[in-house]
């Protein structure tokens, strides 16, 4: 995967903009921001519907994520994402080609010494998604707003999570920021345990800081999954505030001016343009 993350749900009238924008630095997937109402306007089935079809038009795997339940700790908000994705089932499963479920983003903070909690959750909401009849590849995000990758391999939870899963078909995603992403010794290690562990992983969210929280090891993130074969989506395509400025990897809607984070991701060594391969699904 060589992609990007668009914050859809926060920019609705940009979609097309941005979609040409990303598709133009050559990715091959789009992370796309949704809502089920908890937090922000619930994305409707017709919207949904569009965002999946602009995305195949530009043959760009999608990656639908919603981003209600970031940072909550209450397996409620995790079950109510669950419960969007199953009212979205019919148009999920016409697509599961070409879209992959992220079920929540970044569910879960506390406890990063012991994510027991974490992978009950996803233990209890996966058999959910499969027993509606939602048969797409799933994507779960690691413990700790994402950044805690060790708890993918505490206990072998990331495996007692995909062992919930009927369907064998669920992924996992590590945000590597100012935590899992700090220095070049770390990516690695969480890369390394990925395979080390036999589970299927992307770096899901990453940049070239995190605002005024610390800097992060970009260049090893885009050279070491390329070396290992791993996939990587830039946060974000534009809109970051509070301060997050710096994560926009285009200062412009179309993409015609990236950031220097951008020019990195997009066009620098072992980013999108030189690594980039259109999925074969769209063959």
């Amino acid at each position: 995967m060589r992609g990007i993350n668009h914050p859809h749900v926060w920019f609705t009238n940009e979609l097309n903009t941005a979609l040409d924008g990303i598709a133009k630095t050559g990715a091959n997937c789009v992370r796309v921001v949704l809502a089920d109402g908890q937090q922000w306007s619930k994305t409707s089935a017709d919207d949904l519907k569009n965002v999946i079809a602009q995305c195949e038009q530009r043959k760009l795997v999608a990656v639908v994520e919603l981003h209600d339940a970031t940072g909550n700790d209450n397996v409620s908000a995790l079950k109510t994402a669950a419960e969007y994705w199953i009212e979205m089932k019919d148009i999920l499963n016409a697509h599961k080609s070409t879209v992959i479920v992220n079920i929540a983003n970044e569910w879960h903070h506390e406890n990063w010494g012991n994510p027991g909690a974490w992978a009950e959750g996803y233990k209890e909401v996966i058999p959910m998604l499969r027993n509606a009849g939602i048969e797409n590849t799933l994507m779960v995000d690691c413990d700790g707003y994402g950044q805690f990758a060790d708890s993918l391999f505490k206990n072998d939870y990331a495996k007692q999570i995909f062992a919930a899963d009927t369907q064998s078909n669920t992924m996992f995603s590590i945000h590597m920021y100012d935590s899992a992403g700090k220095d070049a010794n770390t990516v690695k290690r969480h890369i390394d345990n990925c395979f080390k562990a036999g589970i299927c992983a992307v770096i899901g969210e990453f940049a070239a800081d995190h605002g005024s929280r610390g800097d992060v090891a970009e260049q090893t993130i885009l050279d070491y999954c390329t070396e290992k074969g791993m996939g990587y989506i830039g946060w974000s395509w534009k809109g970051n505030g509070d301060g997050l400025g710096s994560l926009d990897i285009s200062n412009d809607w179309a993409g015609n001016n990236l950031s220097s984070w951008g020019e990195t991701l997009v066009n620098g060594n072992n980013g999108i343009k030189q690594t980039s391969r259109t999925c074969t699904v769209f063959d």
